[in-house]
């Protein structure tokens, strides 16, 4: 009875390790997101730009649009941010930054020095409207229909690759939809 015993830390430590292990595999932007198929939260936070200015997620209905999560003390942010400001430069889609967990000035001059993708900035300081998005960290970009629908969430770095692949096939797609409903 006693050598039964020795062995349960044996036990654990393996079965953590497979646990682990399993975890190395998983891909971080395939994870599940409660928010698909459902609204955007309910929400009233503040511009980034104008602390006397408050958005809702009624100010972003409308259009197919981009939620975009991104922060100043994020380095895949800064590495993604180019790509941001190409797709407005084209025109392609409207995005809406959600400026998290950061300094509002740090974030004000970060957009002036690398240009600004959003067409509306909302600062989120406590990360509530975040949380309730169930974000895991930044950057995550969410593809919202006309309806304030959440249709697809990404986890990590929008990317040309991942654009062409997994955004704008749904994006055309909402539109079509959008077409067909009379909305657009």
């Amino acid at each position: 009875m006693k050598r039964a015993v020795l062995f349960i830390p044996l036990a654990i430590f393996a079965l953590l390790s497979i646990f682990l292990f399993k975890g190395l595999f998983l891909d971080p932007s395939k994870l599940e997101s409660v928010l698909v198929g459902k609204p955007v939260p309910a929400f009233v936070l503040e511009s980034l730009e104008d602390e006397n200015k408050s958005w809702t997620q009624e100010d972003l209905k409308g259009d197919v649009y981009l939620i975009n999560i991104w922060a100043t003390w994020c380095p895949s942010c800064k590495y993604e941010h180019p790509f941001l400001n190409q797709l407005k430069r084209r025109g392609e889609i409207k995005i809406y930054g959600i400026n998290y967990r950061d300094e509002r000035p740090a974030a004000i001059r970060y957009l002036k020095q690398t240009g600004d993708p959003y067409t509306k900035n909302i600062f989120d300081p406590e990360g509530s409207l975040a949380f309730d998005m169930g974000v895991y960290g930044a950057p995550e970009t969410y593809v919202v229909d006309h309806n304030g629908i959440v249709r697809h969430r990404f986890a990590g770095v929008l990317e040309p690759q991942v654009w062409a692949k997994d955004f704008m096939p749904l994006i055309q797609q909402i539109r079509a939809e959008a077409a067909a409903e009379g909305n657009s």
